[in-house]
């Protein structure tokens, strides 16, 4: 059934959108070799907050076989390195309301990069067109996956688009990156974000290393334990995903304990990097977009 989204809502979502893709086409100016990761994500968060908006999840910028969720601990050190296939992917809120936006960048002097996040931006192009009221995700699938292999990679099988929504990042439905049967409908007034990663190896991600992106699922069942404080900075991003560098000005000892303690519980959920095998690159390009009547209306172009 279609969805008529109220104008003033709209033009909340329209904002967000018009503002991740501000920060992504800077941080795609920006991303070079030896410039600090945490510069780059503190940098686009920082950019957000000044026009009125905020972020809808920690900014991560993954590089080579990291596919997504690498985000800067506190007092990362860590720099970009020529050859470096480097993806950025954030969102940004306007009073809730979500767009989800994410890029590759090839650092690399001899464009090494180029065919494999060309095989990535070409999907997401292909799947925009392909989107509408009444398509099956199971459709769009298929093109990602038809793109992405006659270029020579594989898509990322195991990672998918989503739906957005007010205080939320990732909502029915899912948009896979490969063939499949059916899938559920696009119907017009929602908004989606359709993300293509692209690989050179098998197309399969796991997880792997320390998680630094967190997020809230639920009141916690025992606060016996937590810190007052901590507990209410947490709570106070409405369930969106929080980072531990946002927790500087606290307690440490404190930060750490109320995140052992409220995953024990199942109030919390970790979200560790996911990875390739070492070796193999990974691309990823994203839009968030209304589907309307006629196809889409991409809000973060």
């Amino acid at each position: 059934m279609k969805q008529t989204i109220p104008r003033a809502i709209l033009d909340k979502w329209r904002e967000a959108g018009r503002i991740a893709a501000e920060c992504r086409e800077w941080a795609r100016e920006n991303v070079k070799p030896g410039v600090r990761l945490a510069h780059i994500l503190e940098t686009v968060e920082a950019m957000m907050r000044e026009q009125g908006a905020a972020p809808a999840f920690p900014a991560q910028t993954s590089r080579n076989h990291v596919a997504a969720h690498y985000c800067s601990p506190p007092g990362d050190e860590t720099v970009y390195a020529e050859g470096d296939c480097v993806k950025i992917d954030f969102g940004v809120h306007v009073d809730g309301w979500v767009a989800d936006t994410a890029t590759t960048i090839d650092l690399s002097d001899d464009g090494r990069w180029g065919d494999l996040i060309r095989a990535s931006s070409d999907a997401l192009q292909v799947a925009i067109e392909t989107a509408g009221d009444g398509v099956r995700t199971g459709a769009i699938g298929a093109e990602v996956e038809r793109v992405i292999t006659s270029a020579g990679f594989e898509p990322v099988r195991n990672l998918t688009g989503h739906g957005v929504n007010r205080w939320q990042v990732h909502t029915p439905p899912q948009i896979p990156n490969y063939a499949e049967r059916g899938g559920d409908r696009l119907r017009a007034g929602t908004v989606i974000a359709i993300e293509p990663f692209a690989s050179t190896g098998k197309g399969y991600i796991t997880e792997r290393g320390k998680s630094e992106v967190f997020m809230m699922t639920g009141p916690p069942r025992k606060a016996k334990g937590i810190d007052r404080e901590v507990l209410k900075a947490f709570e106070s991003w409405r369930g969106l995903p929080i980072a531990r560098r946002y927790f500087e000005h606290l307690d440490s000892d404190a930060v750490e304990l109320a995140l052992s303690k409220l995953a024990k519980q199942g109030s919390l959920m970790r979200f560790p990097p996911l990875v390739e095998d070492e070796g193999v690159m990974v691309a990823q390009t994203e839009h968030s977009m209304l589907i309307t009547e006629d196809g889409v209306e991409v809000l973060t172009k």
